[in-house]
């Protein structure tokens, strides 16, 4: 079978060194571990400023750098998996191990502990910092400054419904290869509310309809999910589907008839697959 090259950091030319057996390169090295450093970084198909997005990093989440050329970095993000260019800008080779993660759909951190300080971010759902200190009502994250403590979850404390989670980012515009807030796709919406339910979840829709247990047109319940063919929404309940669409270029609430129907229209054919968790 050949590897899946959106998580297989493997060209012709250079692959990791765990790869060394499994595939044919002509050379393999050892991917350095780096931190994002910017509140969101773009992972593109090739290293060039302006080429497509297919992933998104956030604050604080790693990527396994195997060549720096031109300003950009080639790796894997350790926390999906995927493979791309990040800007080497947006990357530090210092690590420094979550305490929290972001808890609220966004936030910003400010340089003093203050509202009315400059701002850093926004940092998005699920971001990952490092407390360093507390003042009242804020906290002091690494490499970013203070934010409202009520904004943050420590690492192992998650939310109990990723319906929940996806509903509070109605409104959130729609963004091809975008997984934050401020924009996220379809698949995007999908991942980050189950991460933020200590779930793990890969990237893409195609990926994602492996995840849990089959089921029929006729058992929908909050948080299953729905798939046609390159697209994924969730049930909230056996009626009501939330999904990230190009239709609405926004996170929306729509009838799961309506949203099979007008699918169905636009030629993409009707549901291919209905999973439960």
């Amino acid at each position: 079978m050949t590897p899946d090259p959106r998580v297989t950091l493997a060209r012709s030319d250079l692959a990791a060194d765990s790869l060394e057996g499994l595939i044919k390169a002509e050379r393999f090295a050892h991917p350095i571990a780096m931190q994002t450093i910017a509140p969101l970084a773009a992972l593109r198909t090739e290293g060039r400023a302006g080429a497509e997005q297919a992933d998104q990093l956030l604050f604080g989440e790693v990527f396994e750098v195997l060549e720096a050329k031109d300003g950009f970095a080639w790796g894997q993000a350790r926390r999906d998996g995927y493979v791309g260019f990040v800007e080497a800008a947006c990357l530090s080779s210092e690590l420094l191990a979550p305490t929290h993660r972001i808890g609220a759909p966004s936030t910003f951190a400010f340089a003093e502990p203050s509202i009315r300080a400059a701002p850093f971010g926004p940092l998005s759902l699920n971001a990952l910092v490092t407390v360093l200190e507390e003042s009242g009502s804020f906290v002091r994250v690494a490499g970013a400054g203070w934010i409202p403590r009520r904004h943050l979850s420590p690492i192992g404390c998650f939310e109990a419904d990723p319906a929940t989670v996806a509903q509070s980012l109605v409104g959130a515009p729609y963004l091809w290869g975008g997984r934050s807030s401020l924009g996220l796709d379809c698949s995007g919406l999908i991942q980050q509310a189950l991460h933020a339910c200590g779930l793990a979840c890969p990237r893409d829709t195609d990926q994602q309809s492996l995840l849990g247990v089959a089921i029929g047109p006729a058992e929908h319940r909050r948080g299953d999910l729905i798939f046609w063919r390159g697209h994924v929404g969730m049930m909230l309940d056996d009626q009501r589907l939330i999904h990230a669409n190009a239709h609405r270029m926004a996170v929306a609430i729509e009838p799961l008839h309506e949203a099979i129907a007008r699918i169905e229209a636009s030629g993409a054919g009707p549901p291919t697959v209905r999973r439960r968790l």
